[in-house]
């Protein structure tokens, strides 16, 4: 097990100061409110590339050979690491590939060749794509850039774990998205060596629980598939060259399902005005199933980098999962006046109709029955269930519905 010194990490946190933005933490009181800590936000999502690992790109790269340069930079990224090595690349005026998964979002693949750098979509996750970069690498003699299990691009990643406790040395506890490990790598083993007593925690979403379930077994293990929306942490097998620092330096692991970074989506872009893709809300998320109170934690928001299609779902899904949009089926009979009738009990209860659907044909005796779907906005659950009952009391049978888009 190589040493990551001390010495290295001060270097990297030097050097990454030549492409970084400063990120300086950011108190949430809505947050801390809701979980009875002290909690600060680490917005890496607002770097030049939308995330924090031209940190390790651009290390990793500084540390190469003129030769190793010259021969051309390949890698394999679902998007973020794509960005850093592309733009680290320009800088240094070298040519640089990325394969990257073909469920890429668009924008990611668009501003990784903003960048110069060339793009090949392969793979369905980022371990088929990191498989043919190598294939490629050794074909045409080029120089891979590990996106995580290299470590120089962890001590890159480190440097983060350098400006928190400069910043915040009283820090109690740091959460760290996890896919490969280098971030949580870097972080922790960082974080150990400037203050043991910190906790570093790492956060991993539930359909790509690759390092969990390496943690259990002792051993790096591989995952049969990966499915999140957090495609920048679905990851099936966790890097073997920063496995023993993830044994040794990580408190704990929390896994987090999907439903729950849709909320954290909501969460920050109400309360913080930033957009912050599912990757990096795993950290946002995890403060709900922290065991403590009273304490300074620090959640390590790695990217923002999510496409416009992808924010859309998430906020209308955030929105009927909170229950301020929701869609109410009621049967009246096919004569006038009845809609308004519906509509005037939706009105006295301050409910807004976002959509109206009046479907005659739902019975053979239209008499009898029409259905009429109504699509509203409310203030939460409660506003809901409140609106449900009034039309109840106003001699309906009205039935919650899976709202139509």
């Amino acid at each position: 097990m190589e040493e990551l010194s001390l010495e290295k990490f001060e270097e990297a946190a030097e050097k990454v100061q030549e492409v970084t933005l400063k990120t300086n933490l950011v108190y949430s009181e809505f947050l801390s409110s809701q979980t009875g800590n002290k909690v600060y936000l680490k917005p890496e999502n607002m770097q030049y590339t939308g995330a924090y690992k031209v940190r390790g790109a651009y290390y990793k790269i500084s540390t190469m050979t003129e030769e190793e340069r010259a021969k051309g930079l390949i890698t394999a990224s679902a998007g973020n690491h794509a960005q850093g090595v592309a733009y680290a690349a320009k800088i240094y005026g070298v040519k640089a590939i990325v394969v990257m998964p073909t469920t890429t979002p668009l924008m990611k693949v668009e501003r990784t060749r903003s960048y110069g750098a060339e793009v090949i979509l392969y793979g369905d996750v980022y371990d088929d794509a990191c498989a043919y970069a190598l294939e490629l690498a050794a074909k045409d003699g080029l120089t891979f850039v590990h996106p995580f299990d290299d470590l120089d691009v962890a001590t890159g990643q480190g440097s983060i774990a350098m400006e928190i406790i400069k910043e915040l040395p009283t820090v109690d506890y740091i959460l760290v998205p996890v896919g490969g490990g280098g971030l949580a790598t870097g972080v922790s083993t960082l974080a150990k060596l400037l203050n043991p007593k910190i906790k570093v925690i790492a956060v991993e979403p539930e359909g790509a629980a690759c390092l969990t379930a390496s943690l259990k077994q002792g051993k790096v293990v591989t995952l049969p598939s990966a499915s999140t929306i957090a495609d920048g942490t679905a990851v099936k097998t966790p890097g073997s060259k920063l496995f023993p620092y993830l044994q040794k330096n990580l408190d704990d692991v929390i896994t987090i399902e999907d439903d729950e970074l849709i909320g954290a989506f909501l969460d920050v872009v109400e309360n913080h005005k930033m957009v912050v893709e599912n990757s990096g809300l795993l950290t946002v998320a995890a403060l709900k199933h922290l065991n403590v109170t009273g304490k300074k934690v620090v959640s390590i928001l790695s990217g923002g980098n999510m496409d416009v299609i992808t924010m859309s779902n998430v906020v209308r899904l955030g929105l009927v999962q909170r229950g301020r949009v929701f869609t109410v089926s009621v049967l009246l009979p096919d004569r006038p006046g009845e809609l308004v009738r519906v509509a005037t009990v939706i009105a006295e209860n301050q409910g807004n109709v976002i959509k109206l659907d009046h479907n005659q044909f739902v019975s053979t005796n239209r008499n009898a029955a029409v259905e009429l779907r109504v699509t509203l906005e409310t203030f939460g659950h409660d506003h809901k269930d409140k609106i449900v009952k009034a039309l109840e009391d106003g001699g309906y049978r009205p039935r919650v519905v899976k709202p139509n888009f």
